[in-house]
């Protein structure tokens, strides 16, 4: 039996007359830069992030990008995240002019360690990035109590986290704005690239239709120097057709985490995720850590069980990022968690059956290993 690591056909097939309703109407319409269908994926994804406002724009690393600039970082300002996340995090600090500033993570959420947050601030700080990582949500109490206390902003990188919740609030509704990707494969996926921010600034929320349309107020009518980030119409009908299906996607995710975890807990040689008492984890990814994890991965890709990593590199070790000093041990929690970590088969679709495969081959591994 094969256990994909991922099968967006899967998915497809399940809603499949849906879709090709939904992208018949945008054909129909000819609305295929913004319009309708964004408008009303927009209306719904606030309402589901128990937000005001959402903004629809092409990617997640554009959301990010653009709430960053709609806050006013830029040249000189230094933003404070996490080294074990998609450089897309901090290329859009690096895209405002600003300096990205690492601190590191909890050992057992993979989030941000609140406690080493205020010794990273310096006169040069303007926000704040906590990465909802694999679909948990940071503790953001202690971290909106120190950015209240330093006049931060905070921007919540949600991007796998469409769902999750923070003491029963949704992620992207703490901060000052919440930023989420759409790429085929999260948990809320569009059929190509796609992104939002959501926010319950009113006046950002303005300022970012306005940028994401080459500052336009009006037809021709430019108010700011802008850009073209404006997610299309498939997309939008699209998105708007699978929030309805989320919740019950999100079950399934959670149904197999148990599942995984039952299967193997009493295995020593592996550890779980870890779900906090204050988080609703929606496992974008389901992340264990092992010993020897890139023989693992290999002995298990034989038995036809595909896992993948995230992130082999932290981003301060990336040669992207060079220039900013930072060196191996300069935050040894991550650099420790990403030599670990295998992310396992993990999608709604995904049956029982192959969710046992995978945790009956790995079992088999750790025997070998032992004897």
């Amino acid at each position: 039996m094969k256990v994909p690591f991922l099968d967006l056909k899967m998915q497809y097939e399940s809603i499949k007359g849906e879709a090709q309703d939904a992208l018949e109407a945008v054909l129909e319409s000819c609305a295929f830069a913004g319009g309708p269908f964004v408008g009303e994926f927009e209306k719904s994804f606030a309402e589901y992030c128990q937000c005001q406002e959402a903004i629809g724009v092409g990617s997640g690393t554009t959301a990010l990008w653009l709430a960053l600039l709609g806050l006013g970082v830029g040249p000189g300002d230094e933003v404070i995240t996490v080294p074990n996340t998609f450089i897309a995090t901090a290329e859009a600090i690096s895209f405002c002019g600003a300096t990205p500033v690492f601190v590191d993570i909890d050992s057992e959420t993979y989030n941000m360690d609140p406690a080493l947050l205020e010794a990273a601030i310096t006169p040069k700080t303007k926000a704040i990035i906590p990465v909802h990582l694999f679909g948990q949500m940071c503790d953001m109490d202690p971290i909106m109590k120190i950015s209240a206390n330093k006049g931060l902003h905070v921007i919540e990188d949600a991007c796998q986290a469409h769902g999750g919740e923070y003491k029963g609030r949704r992620a992207g509704s703490i901060g000052d704005a919440g930023c989420f990707s759409f790429y085929p494969g999260k948990n809320l996926g569009a059929y190509g690239e796609g992104g939002a921010i959501v926010t319950n600034n009113l006046t950002l929320a303005e300022w970012q239709r306005e940028f994401r349309d080459h500052g336009q107020e009006a037809k021709h009518t430019h108010a700011i120097v802008g850009w073209n980030a404006r997610m299309d119409g498939f997309q939008g009908s699209i998105l708007n057709l699978k929030l309805k299906h989320l919740p019950a996607w999100t079950d399934a995710r959670r149904r197999h985490a148990q599942h995984y975890c039952e299967l193997l807990a009493d295995i020593d040689e592996v550890v779980t995720p870890v779900e906090a008492d204050y988080a609703h984890h929606v496992y974008h990814i389901f992340a264990i850590r092992m010993k020897n994890r890139d023989s693992v991965i290999e002995a298990l890709k034989e038995k036809d069980v595909h896992c993948g990593i995230h992130y082999p590199t932290p981003i301060h070790l990336q040669g992207a990022y060079k220039d900013l000093g930072y060196g191996p041990g300069s935050f040894p929690v991550a650099e420790a968690c990403v030599q670990e970590l295998i992310s396992l088969p993990m999608f709604p679709e995904l049956t029982e059956e192959q969710v046992e495969r995978a945790c009956e081959e790995i079992r088999n591994l750790v025997a070998v290993a032992v004897n």
